[in-house]
């Protein structure tokens, strides 16, 4: 059912969506005459690799730079890339990847290869699923950028500040996998781009139904600043990449 619904999700998308990619690809190409496609390599389900593709965001070849994590403030994204970022342009060509089953709407990110290496233990619990679009920990860090913003270290501020959340969210969606968890996420997804501050009270009502400690619940609501806090399977704050 779950395949099912990614299938005939991701073609019905692609098909509605098709208008606004071909706009956002035009704008992306006239900045710089180069490929508006970005298509990194991801470690997908069991450590499979895959090619996800993305409207370019940032300047070409950004990805030189060797800095993983994106502030808001980060130099390397085109003005035209603000604007697609804004309205997430730049994720909906990986229904592209759903439908060709690389992803599922609804799973754990998928991260670089470098990434998945700092896993520990507990965290490669999250490459048991198919890597998603969206989850609760999408749309609970949807301002991921803005997070880091004014770090001089984004990549060691992600490891400290989200990185261990998302984990923990991500993995309590592996545990409780089901369509009428997808259903209800993609909802919250939608939800999110009318009213964030409410879909983050309804996340929050969502993990402590799945079960996650006070913990868990106060971040999935946003409540208070984000502090340094150890990943999964670790004790100690990471502090250094």
């Amino acid at each position: 059912m779950k395949r099912l619904l990614d299938i005939v999700a991701s073609f019905m998308g692609l098909l509605l969506l098709s208008p606004f990619l071909l706009l956002g690809a035009v704008l992306v190409w006239l900045q710089d005459f180069h490929s508006p496609f970005y298509i990194p390599e991801r470690v997908g389900r069991d450590g499979k690799k895959f090619r996800m593709v993305k409207l370019r965001s940032m300047v070409h070849r950004a990805d030189a730079s060797g800095v993983s994590s994106t502030a808001g403030d980060d130099p390397r994204i085109t003005w035209v890339g603000r604007f697609i970022r804004k309205f997430k342009l730049d994720e909906f060509p990986q229904l592209w990847n759903v439908l060709k089953g690389d992803m599922s709407l609804v799973g754990p990110r998928p991260n670089i290869e470098d990434e998945t290496r700092l896993y520990t233990d507990v965290e490669r619990g999250l490459l048991d699923a198919r890597p998603g679009i969206t989850d609760m920990a999408s749309i609970v860090f949807a301002d991921e950028s803005d997070i880091l913003k004014g770090n001089t270290d984004p990549d060691l501020a992600y490891n400290q500040l989200i990185r261990p959340w998302k984990s923990r969210l991500g993995l309590l969606y592996v545990e409780h996998a089901s369509c009428w968890l997808d259903v209800r996420l993609i909802f919250l997804t939608a939800l999110a781009m009318v009213s964030r501050w409410r879909v983050l009270r309804r996340t929050g009502r969502l993990v402590a139904v799945l079960g996650g400690d006070d913990a868990l619940c106060a971040v999935a609501r946003r409540e208070g600043d984000l502090e340094p806090h150890p990943p999964p399977g670790m004790d100690e704050v990471v502090t250094q990449r």
